[in-house]
């Protein structure tokens, strides 16, 4: 199987969320063979996946067992939760030698275990820590691999459009580098929420800023408040689930996770609000392209402080 060339190579997605599309899109438009499949596709959101995979050319997978034994490359993009149970449905299928790449944010820990599954059943697991956000970047988004198959894995990627790094053939640095990262990433965009819609309720959001700018004057905090706000709101509720497994990652060294515990739940608390509704329709993302964060924390206060 390793004596195909990458870009002859069958590549099945675990995932059709935003990034397993990105994926497709970009490996189709190399003529890359693949397949995907998502729990979501038979549910009320298949449409819109099926669609897209007809307008693509992506061969959609009856099951995670249907698209594993078919690939020489599974690549599972699903959320931390799932990351386990993936690797758990697909290892019984995937043929010997099937590289099998985990995209997933999970905790040092979580990925040994799904390592465990893959390689008993003779895949060859290489963990992928995605270090920034994917959509500017596509398929070249920095991606540090780990595990004893990455240096073997890492040419095929490149074949394909990727830009990997080894960071490691010992299995957890790359994902405790990026659990690492998120524990200031995303604990800061949950910070400038609490922070600027606090703010906001005082009319002390000027004086913030302006402290913030002298503070940090590289940043330009009304730009990044903005783009913080947006992100969340638009994946809040796959961020929690990241910011969980991070919390994991720091308990697995005996330290109590405060700060990314906390971040969590904020993380998780707003994407409650944009399931209610509470910033209007997430697929028009039209907070996306407003360079104004009060918006959106006027819509909080509105719902946390109602006027009496």
């Amino acid at each position: 199987m390793t004596a195909i060339p990458a870009s002859n190579w069958q590549v099945g997605i675990v995932g059709y969320g935003e990034v397993g599309r990105i994926l497709a899109e970009d490996l189709r438009e190399r003529g890359v063979r693949v397949s995907a499949f998502d729990l979501k596709i038979a549910g009320a959101a298949g449409d819109v996946l099926r669609e897209h995979a007809a307008a693509h050319a992506v061969a959609l997978a009856a099951s995670h067992a249907a698209l594993a034994a078919e690939a020489e490359l599974v690549i599972s993009a699903v959320t931390a939760s799932q990351a386990g149970s993936v690797a758990q449905t697909c290892a019984p299928s995937v043929r010997p030698g099937t590289f099998f790449l985990d995209l997933n944010s999970a905790s040092p820990g979580a990925k040994c275990r799904a390592a465990e599954l893959l390689e008993a059943a003779g895949g060859r697991y290489v963990e992928g820590a995605v270090m920034t956000s994917i959509p500017p970047y596509r398929i070249r988004v920095p991606l540090l691999l780990g595990g004893p198959h990455a240096v073997a894995l890492a040419p095929a990627l490149e074949a394909l459009g990727f830009v990997p790094k080894v960071a490691s053939e010992r299995l957890g640095v790359a994902s405790a580098t990026k659990m690492c990262r998120s524990v200031m990433i995303k604990g800061l965009e949950a910070m400038v929420i609490e922070s600027f819609t606090t703010a906001r309720a005082y009319g002390v959001e000027d004086a913030v800023l302006a402290s913030l700018k002298e503070t940090f004057p590289g940043i330009d905090w009304e730009r990044q408040g903005a783009y913080f706000f947006q992100r969340v709101i638009e994946h809040g509720r796959r961020r929690s689930e990241e910011v969980r497994e991070v919390a994991e990652t720091v308990r697995e060294i005996g330290l109590a996770p405060w700060s990314a515990a906390g971040t969590a739940e904020r993380q998780a608390w707003v994407a409650d609000l944009a399931d209610e509704g509470l910033f209007g329709s997430r697929g028009m993302k039209s907070f996306a392209r407003s360079a104004d964060w009060r918006i959106e924390a006027d819509r909080i206060l509105a719902k946390v402080k109602p006027r009496p």
